[in-house]
C-alpha cells in the first residue's frame, strides 16, 4: 500500500484526488487551511495545517506507519478570474510561500516523488485563431496575470529542486476544472460553475450577466478527467510541464447555452464589462496523451454531472 499526502484536499481539486487515490489502494493524509465545505473527505487522515509555515508542512509529511511516498501538492490561494484580478498581492504571496515551503520539507523528508499543480496560465494571451502551443512555448515567458508568473516560478523552482536534490518531480498545467463539490459563488468560483448558478438561479425567461461579449474560447475539463491524468502523470517517467486538458474548445456563450440546455431553461445574456482574461486558449496533450490518457467526459456530459448539484446548492441556499 503506497502513502500519499494531497496538499489542498480541502479544496475541490484536491478533494476528488484524494477520492480517485482511496480507489487505488492508497493510505492518504489530506491536508488544508480548511475542511472540504460541501462533502466529507475521503482521506484517511485529514490536518488543518496552514502550509505557509514551514513547521506545518514538517508536520504534514510526518507519519509513524512508514514514510510517505508521493506528495501531491495542490495547495494555493486561487479562484475565477473575477479573484484572480482582484487578489494579485494575496496570490503571490500566499501560493509562493507555500509552494516554497512544501518543496523544502518534501526533500528533507526524503520524499520519493512530488506533484506540482501548475496552470494553462503559464501561457501567453492568444488571439482567436492562433496555433497550439506545446509545454515548451510556455518561453520566452508572458502570462497574462500575476497568477500564471508564480506557478511558471513556482514550477522552475519545484524542477531546480528535481535536479539538484534527490527527488522526483512532477509537473501538470491544468485547463479549467469543473464539477460537483467545488465552490460555486463568493467570487472565487471558476466560469463554469457560475454560469450553472445563474441559470439556476434566472430561471426559465430569467436573464444573467456575462463578462465581456462572450466570445472567449476555453477548454473545460471534467475533475474525474484530470484527476486521473493527474495519477497517471505521477505515475509515469514524464519529468518536463505537462498539459492536462479536453480538446474541446468553447466559447463562454457556447458554456452559456450548454448549460441552459442541461437546465432546460432558456435565458437571455446580458454582457457587461468584466476581467475576461486571454482571448482564447489553445494547448497541445500529446505529451499526457503519450501515456494513454485522454478525456472522457464532454462538456455537454459534465455539465449533466454538475448542473444537478449546483442548482441543489442555489435551492438550498434560498431555504
Amino acid at each position: 500500500m503506497k502513502r500519499a499526502v494531497v496538499c489542498g484536499a480541502g479544496g475541490f481539486i484536491g478533494h476528488h484526488l484524494v477520492a480517485l487515490l482511496k480507489s487505488r489502494n492508497y493510505w492518504v493524509r489530506g491536508v488544508d487551511i480548511k475542511q472540504q465545505e460541501f462533502e466529507d473527505s475521503a482521506a484517511d487522515e485529514f490536518e488543518l495545517l496552514d502550509l505557509r509555515d514551514p513547521e506545518a508542512c514538517k508536520k504534514a509529511l510526518a507519519c509513524e506507519a512508514g514514510p510517505i511516498d508521493e506528495v501531491y501538492q495542490l495547495a494555493a490561494d486561487m479562484g475565477g478570474m473575477g479573484f484572480i484580478h482582484s487578489a494579485e498581492c494575496e496570490i503571490m504571496t500566499n501560493s509562493a510561500l507555500v509552494n516554497i515551503q512544501m518543496i523544502n520539507a518534501a526533500s528533507a523528508a526524503n520524499i520519493a516523488r512530488y506533484f506540482f499543480s501548475s496552470s494553462a496560465c503559464v501561457y501567453r494571451d492568444q488571439p482567436i485563431g492562433d496555433n497550439y502551443l506545446s509545454e515548451d512555448d510556455a518561453y520566452p515567458a508572458l502570462p497574462d496575470n500575476e497568477y500564471g508568473w508564480e506557478k511558471l516560478y513556482a514550477e522552475r523552482m519545484a524542477r531546480s529542486f528535481a535536479r539538484n536534490r534527490n527527488i522526483e518531480v512532477r509537473i501538470a498545467r491544468f485547463q479549467n476544472c469543473y464539477g460537483p463539490y467545488g465552490t460555486w459563488e463568493g467570487g472565487r468560483e471558476k466560469a463554469p460553475a457560475a454560469i450553472c448558478r445563474k441559470v439556476s438561479s434566472a430561471g426559465d425567461g430569467g436573464q444573467i450577466e456575462v463578462w465581456g461579449d462572450g466570445s472567449a474560447l476555453r477548454v473545460y475539463t471534467y475533475v474525474s478527467d484530470l484527476c486521473e491524468g493527474i495519477y497517471q502523470l505521477m505515475q509515469s517517467d514524464i519529468t518536463e510541464p505537462t498539459n492536462i486538458g479536453s480538446d474541446e474548445i468553447v466559447s463562454v456563450n457556447e458554456l452559456v447555452s450548454t448549460v441552459a440546455e442541461v437546465a432546460k431553461v432558456h435565458v437571455a445574456v446580458k454582457h457587461i464589462d468584466g476581467p475576461v482574461g486571454v482571448q482564447a486558449r489553445y494547448h497541445t496533450t500529446d505529451r499526457i496523451r503519450s501515456i494513454g490518457w485522454e478525456a472522457k467526459v464532454s462538456l455537454r456530459e459534465g455539465i449533466e454531472k454538475t448542473y444537478p448539484w449546483i442548482a441543489s446548492q442555489v435551492e438550498k441556499d434560498a431555504l
